[in-house]
């Protein structure tokens, strides 16, 4: 499964534990988990849920100020890529504008937040 049809699912209406159980029964063995894979073929390793986790803890760590990070390295990334000709994304909202669009209210919304901490931390 790659990432495009998991998007398609899932603005189809599948429910995310469809998702999983798909995934995982596509990539599993036969000889169930803690098995070793049949000869040359390697077991599926599930990195990207990994990766989520680590991108969430920064979140949780660093609050509004990860979210600043995050929205304005999107917001460059795609500020880039429209300069040089890209319009439709694979990314849900499709229109290069409409996500430069979020990514800028994201980005509003975090200085923002992080305006509130700073108050409270500095007595501002």
């Amino acid at each position: 499964m790659d990432q495009a049809s998991d998007a398609r699912r899932i603005a189809g209406g599948l429910q995310p534990s469809q998702l999983v159980r798909r995934h995982a029964a596509a990539h599993s063995t036969p000889q169930g988990p803690g098995t070793a894979a049949p000869t040359g073929q390697a077991p599926y390793d599930p990195l990207r849920l990994c990766i989520f986790a680590t991108i969430a803890l920064l979140g949780w760590l660093a609050g509004p100020v990860a979210l600043v990070a995050f929205a304005a390295l999107g917001f460059a990334g795609y500020w880039k890529a429209r300069r040089r000709g890209l319009a439709r994304s694979k990314c849900f909202l499709r229109d290069t504008r409409l996500v430069l669009a979020y990514l800028g209210v994201l980005l509003a919304a975090g200085l923002y937040g992080t305006y509130l901490v700073a108050g409270r931390l500095f007595g501002v």
